[in-house]
């Protein structure tokens, strides 16, 4: 056998016994008289010894002439180590060697594997195999298995089943961009990868399943952003003869199962917003509970002063910082400058300053008198100390860039702290959102959603008023998960894709398949799924999934390591009846 035990489970216990280990070489310390070798694997690091009154000639040469990442066996006797590491698994011991083999040579590796590394994001991606063997990235990648079987462990004692759904599938135009898949055998006809297993999981419980889950691959060919990937994981759910309630307690449910579990914590029920309430008081649909920093709207103690900026302004809007009066005016200045910048796209910033005596200073200060700015900061939530920063604009647009600057502000403070968790269900979003480009609705989540009992009606004369019964989990202002109560029903489906102008052979063309299986008795039913890349990030106190994504693709959505995507040869494509075009 290669070895007898791993690199990380030797201590005093053993000390006189023989063992066999195996691994990559750390690093090597030569004395001269005496050598060391620190010998890794996934499980630790345990030292060797090799010593020129106990150690032949020859062997002490090869050991002194290890390179980092050589691969070796090494057989020998533990024994006491003279300078104790008590940082260490192992430190109390190392291994005295007597018999040694190189089981393959490694180059000079282009960063060192040490858990502070030399090496850059984009070269460390590119080998990212020797990425892998970082404590950091190997402990991510375990970190994500051990919520993986948490979460497969508690839906199985829930009585739901893992059912695998197709990759290879029919693309639709709703929604973000398909990958498509060109078939060979169905000359110009395609494939798509599901960015969601959406219509399989109902038509599972048309089946019966009842309660369906799956660990699941999706994709999705969309611009990339600094922090999200071609292709995802999610945790995809889907229960029958339920309601919204039934659903949301199912999954809270898992989730303090997974942060006991995991983290250690506990947490009491969660609480519970709604679409109007969020963007009102945070902005953004997934707010940030962890700090305060609520907006304060101000249009009635703040318009009609003379100020023409607020007065033609939809929405005026503030916040009280804690503790900001403490800020210079260049400090400040610095402030204005990030919000102008195109990535949060505001014209300028009004702030009032509350001092410790009762007073105020504002950079509008002609305009207000103190009872007025007294107003303002009653209405943001502000105390002595605290600086106010107000916007105002277009209602849509003043509350992202508020929110952006919010989000900024908490970080700058230290108010995101990674080892707490505030998670929150956002419920009643719209079902319809108005696009300015195509001039017409479309669905906030997907067409199969149903609006809230008593609310379909609407859809006839207020479309953009209709209530969707869904919901959203937000862990830590990031969305880990969503769903909805489906459609069940030919006749509302129908009435659904009409709404989103589709015509009845668009609609049938596409979801056919779906509207002949709710004739077949379809049960009331309604799923959510969660995202599992950034719920390990979060749980394991980080945002970015990349971290936690064994072999990710970058912010192009390349994967630098294979060189993928990349051309096909002439031969393939002529096989997929495909031919390239060149564009002048």
């Amino acid at each position: 056998m290669y070895r007898t035990h791993t690199n990380g489970e030797l201590n005093a216990s053993f000390i006189g016994e023989e063992v066999t280990l195996a691994g990559w070489v750390q690093k090597t310390r030569n004395k001269g008289f005496m050598v060391w070798v620190d010998l890794r694997d996934r499980y630790g690091i345990t030292q060797l010894i090799f010593d020129e009154e106990r150690t032949p000639k020859k062997m002490m040469l090869e050991a002194a002439n290890l390179g980092r990442e050589f691969v070796i066996q090494v057989k020998g006797i533990v024994i006491e180590r003279e300078s104790q590491n008590t940082k260490m698994k192992t430190g109390q011991i190392e291994i005295l060697v007597s018999e040694f083999t190189i089981l393959n040579k490694s180059l000079t590796p282009p960063f060192t594997i040490e858990d502070d590394t030399d090496g850059g994001e984009d070269l460390r991606m590119k080998y990212r195999y020797l990425d892998i063997r970082r404590n950091p990235v190997r402990e991510n990648l375990i970190f994500r298995h051990k919520v993986t079987m948490a979460v497969r462990n508690y839906l199985s004692k829930e009585a739901f089943v893992e059912v695998e759904t197709p990759y290879l599938i029919k693309s639709t135009p709703e929604g973000a961009r398909d990958f498509v898949v060109p078939s060979r055998m169905n000359a110009g006809q395609f494939y798509a990868l599901p960015q969601s297993p959406q219509t399989f999981k109902q038509l599972l419980m048309v089946g019966g399943m009842d309660k369906y889950f799956q660990i699941v691959k999706c994709f999705r060919d969309e611009d990339l952003r600094s922090d999200r990937q071609p292709e995802f994981t999610q945790i995809d759910c889907e229960m029958a003869f339920i309601d919204q309630e039934d659903i949301l307690h199912t999954f809270e449910g898992l989730t303090r199962h997974l942060l006991k579990e995991i983290n250690g914590v506990d947490l009491a029920a969660f609480p519970r917003m709604t679409y109007d309430d969020a963007m009102q008081k945070y902005g953004n649909d997934k707010p940030d509970i962890r700090f305060g920093m609520e907006f304060g709207e101000l249009n009635e103690v703040a318009q009609h002063k003379d100020f023409g900026v607020f007065n033609t302004a939809e929405l005026v809007v503030g916040i009280a910082v804690p503790g900001g009066n403490k800020y210079t005016r260049k400090e400040i200045d610095k402030l204005i400058d990030w919000i102008r910048r195109p990535q949060v796209g505001a014209l300028g910033m009004v702030y009032c300053r509350c001092n410790d005596d009762g007073s105020f200073k504002s950079s509008v200060d002609k305009f207000y008198s103190q009872e007025d700015l007294g107003k303002w900061a009653e209405t943001t939530g502000a105390n002595q100390g605290d600086l106010i920063c107000i916007l105002s604009g277009d209602k849509n647009k003043v509350r992202a860039q508020l929110s952006a600057l919010r989000m900024e502000l908490a970080e700058r403070l230290g108010l995101r702290k990674s080892d707490e968790f505030a998670p929150l269900w956002v419920i009643d979003f719209p079902l319809l959102e108005w696009d300015e480009d195509s001039k017409r609705y479309h669905a906030m989540h997907h067409p199969f959603t149903s609006p809230k009992p008593g609310q379909l009606e609407l859809l006839a004369t207020s479309p953009g008023e209709v209530k969707a019964n869904a919901y959203d989990l937000v862990l830590n202002g990031n969305e880990i998960g969503g769903g909805s109560i489906r459609i069940h029903d030919k006749e509302t489906q129908a009435l659904m894709f009409d709404y989103l102008g589709f015509t009845k052979q668009e609609a049938e063309a596409q979801f056919g398949f779906l509207m002949d299986a709710f004739q077949y008795g379809a049960p009331p039913h309604g799923g959510l799924a969660f995202g599992l890349d950034r719920l390990v990030a979060i749980l394991g106190g980080q945002e970015t999934i990349r971290d936690f994504i064994a072999f990710p693709k970058n912010n192009s959505g390349r994967d630098v390591m294979i060189d993928a995507p990349a051309a096909i040869d002439g031969a393939q494509l002529e096989e997929l009846n495909l031919q390239l075009t060149n564009k002048s």
